[in-house]
């Protein structure tokens, strides 16, 4: 099983041809390739299909810690440092 990051890799693809060829936008295709946006099952159904893969092959869940994102965000210290 493959995060939507790695397939892209794989494919030597950019966020930009994923959009392309998924016909979703830009920013979308960058949400769920970084992890922060779980796609709707349509949306997999496009990604899979632009990927020439399995629906089932790829972690489609979220992939970012909440909160790294809102310590890094704000500039706050994380407290197990």
């Amino acid at each position: 099983m493959k995060t939507v990051d790695c397939l892209l890799e794989e494919l030597d693809w950019t966020v930009e041809d994923l959009a392309e060829r998924s016909t979703l936008t830009v920013e979308r295709a960058e949400a769920i390739a970084l992890g922060r946006w779980t796609p709707s099952p349509k949306e997999r159904v496009r990604i899979a299909m632009a990927c020439q893969v399995a629906m089932e092959d790829v972690s489609w869940g979220h992939t970012m810690d909440p909160r790294n994102v809102r310590y890094r965000r704000f500039g706050f210290k994380d407290p197990q440092e």
